[in-house]
């Protein structure tokens, strides 16, 4: 009985060492791979900003934490989006205005940083840009399929009932009116106001100047440069360097790359990440809703 007694102990033992070795080992992994620094007090943090921006909530979020973190004392927000939707692409401008307002927040544009990407950028305290990257597209667009035709030769018809003659602007039923056309551009033109007002508070730059490029042109990294709307041509470890130079952070940066939430087994099997795939393809087609107005490069991905 004593024997078995022994033997069990031992063995639960061995047990109880082999995993304390895993954690001392994991511990000292982790230390050494942060530069000898397990739990710096001085971060630089770097967030992705990456698709088409149709949603805000989760990118503000993270904002918000990295604000409220006292070990974080720089961020870099990595831009690889074309732009997308209005409403989102300003309040995650004004999420960087925020952080920026509290530490230092440096825009490190990837492949592509145009229209609502731009955006985002210019509310940071630097831009920093690859040379060959593809920025600019300053500019709005809204975009209507009619297919009043094809509903024609396949013999149906659409009807409408509405309170007002402009609820259905935009209807894929009819051919729009000059009035209704009227109407839109007056809301475009007051959305690309909003946007060159942005790019020129961020950049410092006088509106009238912004306004001699904002046609929707896009621009190479090194193009953004000499217009003013790029501080430096570097990739991401330059935009990190700059950060910590920012934050005045001695030496070499502990740099925390926050895992991006992936998709749930479950999603996978519902379908529903296809879902989400074909929302960010046709958004600005209409989508969900009749009007959806973007910040968005078009045919450049």
């Amino acid at each position: 009985m004593n024997i078995r007694f022994e033997r069990t102990k031992n063995i639960l033992a061995a047990i109880g060492a082999f995993f304390t070795a895993i954690i001392v080992l994991a511990l000292l992994i982790a230390y050494f791979t942060a530069g000898g620094r397990l739990n710096s007090s001085e971060k630089v943090v770097v967030v992705k900003l990456d698709g088409v921006i149709l949603d805000s909530i989760e990118f503000s979020r993270e904002l918000k934490e990295f604000e409220e973190d006292a070990n974080v004392k720089a961020v870099v927000v990595r831009i690889d989006s074309p732009g997308g939707a209005v409403g989102p692409s300003q309040e995650i401008y004004n999420g960087i205005k925020r952080l920026k307002s509290v530490k230092p927040v440096v825009a490190s544009m990837g492949t592509i940083a145009a229209s609502g990407g731009l955006y985002a950028a210019v509310a940071a305290n630097k831009i920093v840009a690859n040379p060959g990257t593809l920025t600019g597209s300053i500019g709005v667009i809204v975009e209507f399929i009619n297919a009043e035709e094809l509903l024609q030769k396949l013999g149906l018809k659409g009807s409408v009932v509405k309170s007002g003659k402009f609820k259905d602007t935009g209807s894929p039923l009819r051919q729009m009116s000059e009035e209704e056309k009227a109407l839109l551009q007056s809301v475009i033109d007051d959305v690309n106001k909003q946007f060159i007002k942005a790019v020129a508070d961020g950049r410092g730059m006088k509106i009238e100047d912004v306004e001699k490029f904002a046609d929707g042109r896009i621009f190479t990294g090194s193009q953004a440069k000499e217009k003013g709307l790029v501080d430096s041509l570097g990739d991401l470890s330059d935009s990190i360097e700059l950060g910590a130079k920012l934050a005045g952070i001695k030496g070499k940066p502990f740099v925390v790359y926050p895992e991006k939430k992936g998709l749930k087994l479950l999603e996978y099997l519902s379908g529903e990440s296809i879902v989400r795939g074909i929302s960010g393809i046709i958004a600005g087609y209409g989508g969900d809703t009749p009007v959806r107005i973007m910040y968005l490069t078009r045919g450049v991905r």
